[in-house]
This record gives structure tokens, sequence and C-alpha cells, in this order.
């Protein structure tokens, strides 16, 4: 899904305002840092300078060391696609020896990783003591980048973004799907900013240059796990993972007899809840399965889900990694599977398990895809987790490739994507309406009447808790 671009022009170097610029993704990578849990932040608030002291930067320099062991270890490719590892460790290690910045210091660590050009390889800095929101979403529709969402009372409504606005540029790179994801890392993840130089184009051709305010919400730089009763700091973070998984939900609509309409917002569900939801399908003659936006998840939740809609045993795919390794299958729940007609909707944002399910969809001709070329992000990969320090600790990790997933085709996703059966795309008065034209067509499909209007009313938008 990422092809890599150096060093100097994402992740290490300050952009230059005023550039021709670039994009930050929305939703697909925010899945991946869900499990990161603070204990103590060590970054300093985003609008302050930070300069880096020798305990910091023997600190990142034992990150490094962490992730880049691990890497030679276990990602799935010991020859690295040609990348010369320990080179590419040693040169990190010496910028940061040399870096007055404990923020750049970090994006040396993620540019090393970068270098592999691998979706799932990536660097998890430690949390900071804030949360940071610029108040709007975009993807790319098609070629183009959209704002598809803006958050009500923030400083991008009072801007005058809209949904439907084409992003030309933000701080000095222009929007694609190569560098999508790597932008929307540096600008959310490894170094936020204050504020956003944005260039938009509206539904009527007119092009204006905004600057967007992020809301900073200071938290606790020091959190305590070992407080008593009542509203402790461990309390907050429980609040915190159930309002999660609330958003994370599996949502459904039924159209009569004839239909079940289902919003999968990731594969992080078990296997009573996919249970529920064929339960709920076989009431009905067909089911459109709605992963846009679905960034994917867990292998044992694309397993579920596929045993649920399919007679047989199907295979995923093969691994390939460094060693020989089993094969990923999916087994038939029997009797108790849905089989009714199947349609399943992708965009630009289906990243992983529901590529891999769209995917295995078209090759058992169980159904049709419908929408926008998914993100071409399909590997398996493993989250390990670290942490520096004794009394005050910080938690910091890395996802690591350990293979790749060859499917009945003999041919791997990544950075290729699944090419929906019929391509159907949302225009920018759409976005600007809040109409979906997308599941319209697909209920359509299916023989069920549904205006764009309402579809676009059938799953609304919950914004994360600022």
């Amino acid at each position: 899904m990422v092809t890599y671009v150096p060093t100097s022009n994402i992740f290490a170097a300050p952009i230059a305002r005023g550039v021709t610029g670039g994009n930050m993704r929305g939703n697909a990578t925010s899945v991946y840092f869900l499990a990161v849990t603070a204990l103590a932040g060590v970054l300093a608030p985003v609008a302050r300078s930070q300069q880096m002291s020798n305990f910091d930067r023997d600190r990142a320099l034992q990150m490094l060391d962490e992730v880049a062991k691990d890497v030679r270890k276990h990602y799935y490719d010991p020859k690295f696609h040609g990348v010369d590892w320990d080179s590419k460790a040693a040169e990190a290690k010496n910028k940061i020896k040399k870096e007055t910045s404990l923020n750049m210091a970090l994006a040396h660590i993620a540019a090393a990783l970068a270098s592999l050009d691998d979706s799932h390889t990536f660097f998890l800095p430690p949390p900071r003591p804030y949360r940071h929101d610029y108040g709007f979403q975009m993807e790319m529709i098609g070629n183009q980048c959209y704002v598809s969402r803006v958050r009500p009372e923030s400083d991008a409504e009072a801007q005058g973004v809209k949904p439907g606005d084409e992003v030309l540029a933000i701080e000095g790179y222009v929007p694609d799907r190569q560098n999508l994801w790597k932008i929307d890392y540096r600008f959310k993840l490894l170094r936020p900013q204050p504020d956003l130089q944005v260039t938009l184009r509206d539904p009527a051709g007119r092009q204006r240059q905004v600057v967007v305010k992020a809301k900073i919400v200071n938290l606790k730089r020091l959190i305590d796990l070992a407080g008593g009763s009542g509203d402790t700091d461990f309390w907050g973070l429980v609040r915190e993972e159930e309002n999660q998984q609330h958003r994370m939900r599996v949502r459904s609509n039924s159209l009569g007899d004839e239909l079940l309409v289902a919003k999968l917002p990731a594969f992080f569900f078990d296997q009573q809840e996919v249970d529920s939801l064929i339960d709920k399908a076989r009431k009905h003659q067909a089911l459109i399965l709605d992963l846009r936006g679905n960034p994917g998840g867990a292998v044992e939740t694309l397993k579920y889900l596929l045993g649920g809609v399919f007679e047989k045993e199907v295979k995923i795919g093969n691994r390939v990694g460094r060693k020989e390794l089993k094969p990923e299958i999916a087994k038939s729940r029997g009797r108790n599977i849905f089989i009714g007609k199947i349609i399943v909707l992708v965009d630009s944002e289906s990243a992983s398990a529901s590529e891999l399910f769209a995917r295995i969809v078209q090759l058992e001709k169980r159904g049709i895809v419908i929408g926008d070329r998914s993100a071409g992000s399909v590997m398996e990969a493993k989250r390990y987790s670290y942490q520096a320090g004794q009394d005050i600790v910080v938690f910091y990790g890395a996802s690591i490739t350990e293979s790749d997933l060859i499917m009945a085709d003999e041919k791997s996703l990544e950075h290729t994507g699944v090419t929906p059966d019929e391509v159907v795309l949302p225009s920018a008065a759409d976005l600007a309406s809040g109409r979906d034209p997308v599941l319209e067509y697909a209920a359509g499909r299916l023989g069920v009447k549904l205006t764009p209007e309402d579809a676009g009313k059938m799953f609304p938008f919950e914004w994360p808790p600022q």
C-alpha cells in the first residue's frame, strides 16, 4: 500500500508551507494504535518546541535498538526487500545521536521502518499527554482526495471546511493513494501540529487556502493504575476502552424480509457477534456487508465471518514467511450459515481483513463487490510491545509483518487492493449533502428501493470524544 518516500520528504524533515502539498488519512491507520495505552507521556505538548536531553536521547536509542532487533529477527522477508536493514538502523542511530529534538528522533525510527515499504510494518511511538484533533477527515475517492466529514463546532467548521471539498494540498504534500497513509501518520501520530494549512476546491470549482487549528486537550502526564477505588486513572482507561468498543460495534438495518444491511467498522468482534449477525441475515433473502472505512483487524474474526457465509471450507491464502507456515483456512458453520445473496461494499479505506473478505467473495463467486478500489494493505503482522523505565514507565511498540498472504489466484493484495466488480463512487455533491449513492445502488441490484438520502442516514457517523 505504501510507496517509500525518502526520509527528508515525510518523516523527519520539517515541511515548508506554501509548497504544493499532501494528505492525511482519516480512519484506516487509527485502529492499529488502539492498544497503545499511556502510563506516562514523554512528548511535550504540540504547541511547544522541545529540546532533547541526553536522557531522552538514550531512551530514543533504546527504542531504536529494541525495534531494530525484532525486525531483524521476525520480519517475514529475510532479505528485507533488498534493503540493508543493518545499515538503515545504523543510519537512524547516527541521526539520533546528532538530533536536538525528541520528536525528530522518533521520526528517524519511523523512517527506518518505512524504508521496508510495507503497510503493516511501522513504529508506534509513545502516546502523548494530550488528545489532538484537526476536526475533519478525508479519504481518497477514485484518484482524488475529498473531505468526508467535519466535526461540529470545530475550527475546521468555523473555517468553512465542508464535506465534498477536494483536498489539493496539506502542508506541502499533494494527496494520492500512495502517500496518504504516511502523511496521516506523520501529522496525526508521529509529529502532530497545532494547525494545518490546507488547500481546498469546493464543488463549484472555487479554490482557497485555510489554516485549521487543532483542538488540543491536555491529559495527565502520569497515569496512576494503583490508586484506590472510585474515579481512578484505571477506570478512566476502562471507560475509554468501552467507548471505543461501542464505536466499533456491528450495526445492522433490515429493509423488509428482502435485505439486511450490516455495517462492520473493523474486524474486532468475537464469534458471538458474528453468530448474531448471521442469525439475523438468515431471516432475509440478501445481505449487504458494508466494509467501507474498515481498516481490518483480527484474522480469527475474518475466519468467523467467512465461516458464516460459505457452505465449504475456504482457504484465505497461503502464508509466506521465513519458515514454512500453514495456510489460513476458514471452516464453514455447516447448517447454520447464510445462503442468500451477498454484496460487499469497499472503498479506499477498506484494508487488510476487509480486503481479504471482499476478494474471497469474488474468487469463490459467492457474491459481488461494489464501490472503490481498496487500500492494498494486506499482510499478517504481529504487534510488539515495549516499555522503557521502571518507576515511570513509557510504553511504545512496533507492528512487524510476519507473513505475506498469497490468495487462490496466486497473487498478493499488497499494493494492489481489490478492484470492485462494479465501480460506484460518490460525487463531491453527494458528500456535501450526506447522500450515499453506493449503498443505494447496491440495494437496487438486489431489487430493493432505497433513496441515496435514506442510505446516507442509515448508519450515522459517531465522532470519538475529545
